[in-house]
């Protein structure tokens, strides 16, 4: 199992190597300098994670993903659906640390959910158990008559929670790669880290190439490898994080998902390596213009919005509904009610006087997105 650099086309990759820099680095510097920057940020986690379940054949609405992450799903989950709001919190993790955390070995242990540095549930409660002990064997009933009985109840929840903890945790004394795993999902003869190990030796001999050339090499070894069993679309974000941590895009995670959807499948699953690194390459420069074209769509809905906060009061709460539309897809009345501190009644009656895009029609479930 081995991936070989040995024999890149760098002539016929440098023309589309060229594009997709200067798309990535337009972005960058148009959303480090935007005031819908942060919004734009926000809003790109969840287009690219359904794209991303879009690239592995699986449909994922947007309008599910965006409240099932609000907590105010109308049903239960689909499993497309939780893969998708993994992909959309790895995202978020990914941007909220520093760049070159994602491949480091920290980084890829928390992304893969195999952490291992959390105190076991059991180990705290003991520990919780013991010191409310302590402090009942410490209290002097003399000097407050409830002492003995407050640590008395002290004690009693410590262990409580403790075992409440081990009972939904009951594995977690025992190290995650030791753990077995069911023959029926995972196949018992391959090794996720052998392979992970292949991949990251990819990554040293990409050191010193242009990054997107990097990132593009990087996808591409990892499809290869095949490196999890059940998370194709960790190699994607993966990717994009070397664009970050090589200094491209420091202000945001590319939407590559977005970009491979522009992209003919044949082309970025041919059999051809380097058919298959232009057509990545390709859809970094697409992700860069995609890109674009939404953060200016999101500073023209802004200004638009913004006139309607002429002549309003300071404490009105339109400015906080309008930073919250240009964050996400959609908006329902739930999640202005939560994140306005609003009665329903106030936020169907606050989210008429933005003429926001009603997307629903429903007079029971309402939701709006920007014109």
């Amino acid at each position: 199992m081995r991936y070989d650099l040995s024999d890149l086309p760098l002539r016929s990759l440098m023309a589309p190597i060229a594009r997709a820099t200067a798309a990535v680095a337009r972005l960058d510097e148009r959303i480090s300098r935007s005031p819908v920057g942060v919004g734009w940020r926000e809003r790109s986690h969840f287009l690219d994670a359904a794209a991303s379940l879009w690239i592995d054949g699986e449909l994922v609405h947007l309008e599910d993903l965006v409240l099932h992450d609000a907590a105010m799903g109308i049903r239960a989950p689909t499993h497309e659906l939780t893969i998708a709001h993994d992909v959309l919190r790895s995202r978020r993790r990914i941007l909220d640390h520093e760049p070159g955390w994602a491949v480091s070995d920290d980084g890829l242990r928390r992304l893969r959910g195999r952490a291992g540095d959390a105190e076991p549930a059991s180990d705290a409660g003991r520990r919780e158990t013991a010191q409310a002990e302590a402090d009942l064997d410490d209290a002097d009933p003399e000097e407050d008559p409830l002492a003995d009985y407050l640590a008395e109840i002290d004690a009693a929840l410590a262990r409580s929670e403790a075992a409440i903890s081990q009972a939904l945790k009951p594995t977690a004394m025992v190290p995650e790669h030791r753990r077995e795993r069911d023959p029926l999902v995972y196949e018992p003869d391959w090794d996720e880290d052998e392979r992970l190990e292949e991949w990251r030796h990819v990554l040293g001999e990409s050191i010193g190439l242009p990054a997107v050339l990097r990132a593009a090499l990087a996808l591409d070894a990892w499809n290869s490898l095949q490196v999890l069993q059940h998370a194709p679309w960790m190699g994607r974000l993966l990717a994009v994080s070397l664009l970050r941590a090589d200094g491209l895009a420091g202000g945001h995670l590319t939407t590559l998902s977005l970009g491979l959807k522009m992209i003919p499948r044949e082309r970025r699953a041919s059999r051809n390596r380097d058919t298959r690194l232009v057509a990545l390459i390709e859809a970094i420069a697409e992700a860069g213009e995609i890109g674009l074209k939404e953060h200016d769509r999101l500073a023209l809905a802004r200004q638009q919005l913004n006139h309607r906060l002429v002549g309003r009061r300071q404490s009105s709460k339109l400015p906080q509904l309008i930073d919250l539309v240009l964050s996400r897809p959609m908006v329902s009345s739930g999640m202005i009610a939560e994140a306005l501190s609003v009665t329903p009644q106030g936020a169907l009656k606050i989210a008429s006087e933005l003429n926001l895009r009603e997307l629903t029609g429903r007079g029971r479930f309402r939701a709006w997105g920007i014109v």
